[in-house]
């Protein structure tokens, strides 16, 4: 059974940074796109930033030149790198791997941006 185990969220004040990680464990093989999407409260789940295996990386614009998103295969882990937060940021954060074409989700990490 796959499971994947995102870490790293909180409650930052506005212009900070955090790291997100997400871990997968279990009979998970050749991860092709690791992602993490974001939802804020009534709104719909949207990508923040992905990348393949072979690193090519997509963020949304609202992210790019403040997010990073990188990962480590031989872990099966994949890490999200956020600075300059803005309010606007405040969401659960979900982390998704796609392998052999079955996509895996983790339960999601609360990130706060507030003063």
């Amino acid at each position: 059974q796959v499971q994947l185990v995102e870490s790293g969220g909180g409650l930052v004040q506005p212009g900070g940074s955090l790291r997100l990680s997400c871990a997968a464990s279990g009979s998970i093989f050749s991860i092709s796109t690791m992602a993490w999407y974001r939802q804020a409260p009534g709104e719909q789940r949207e990508l923040v930033a992905a990348i393949t295996r072979g690193e090519m990386t997509n963020y949304a614009d609202s992210v790019k030149g403040r997010f990073t998103i990188s990962r480590d295969n031989a872990k099966s882990t994949a890490y999200l790198q956020m600075n300059s937060l803005k309010p606007e940021a405040t969401a659960v954060y979900y982390c998704k791997m796609s392998s052999l074409g079955r996509a895996y989700w983790g339960q999601g990490t609360q990130v706060t941006v507030s003063s």
